[in-house]
Formats: C-alpha cells, sequence, structure tokens
C-alpha cells in the first residue's frame, strides 16, 4: 500500500475530502517522525512500536575497489509489531473455533479433490 493509497482509505472511511485525509496522515507520520528523532519510543495498542536503535561504528569496504571505509555510528528506526498485529497476519483466531462433534470431518485427499 502507497501512501497516496494510505490516504484514500482513510478519506473513504472518514468520509471526509481527500486533502483533510492527507492532512491526517501528514500529521501521524510526522509526530513519529518527530518522536523517534528526539529518541522517543511511539507505541500504538493493537498494532506495534516504534523505535530507534544504535548501531556501532564499523569498518567496512568499498565493493568497486575493496578498500577500507569507516562506518560511522547511526541510529536506525526499527517496528516491533504487537502481537495481535501478527496474529491478524497469520490469520491465527483470537478463540479457537468450537468443532461439531456431530459432524463427521472427511480428510481430503490432495491427489483426488472431491467432484463438483
Amino acid at each position: 500500500m502507497t501512501k497516496a493509497e494510505l490516504v484514500e482509505e482513510v478519506a473513504g472511511i472518514g468520509n471526509i475530502t481527500r486533502h483533510d485525509a492527507e492532512i491526517i496522515v501528514e500529521t501521524i507520520f510526522e509526530a513519529v517522525v518527530g518522536a523517534l528523532r528526539a529518541d522517543d519510543k511511539v507505541e500504538i495498542r493493537g498494532f506495534g512500536s516504534f523505535r530507534t536503535r544504535t548501531r556501532n561504528p564499523r569498518i567496512g569496504r568499498n565493493p568497486k575497489t575493496g578498500a577500507k571505509v569507516d562506518v560511522p555510528a547511526k541510529r536506525v528506526p526499527y517496528f516491533k509489531p504487537s502481537k495481535e498485529l501478527r496474529d491478524l497476519v497469520n490469520n491465527i483466531a483470537e478463540e479457537p473455533a468450537e468443532a461439531n462433534p456431530e459432524e463427521p470431518v472427511t480428510p481430503i485427499d490432495p491427489h483426488h479433490p472431491p467432484a463438483m
């Protein structure tokens, strides 16, 4: 999903203009970026959390010449999905479906599927 598609989705769900939806999406993104720049974390319950991690300085190599290059320490954004989001993505139901003991379950042979 692109940013433009997200704006369209917000506009459709919220029954607001595209311009207003764009302002909402931009404001959320700016708030997340601002918090990460300030070394804060952003936690959205049921979705996940955004943080920064520090990468240590290291010595890398130029792939063309093979020369050693000093790579400085830097902070990188990191997203950790919530358990709820992981479960939704993996289609794990919150409550297991109860099987009806009266209906017999017949296995389907993948080599000989039932005729329709």
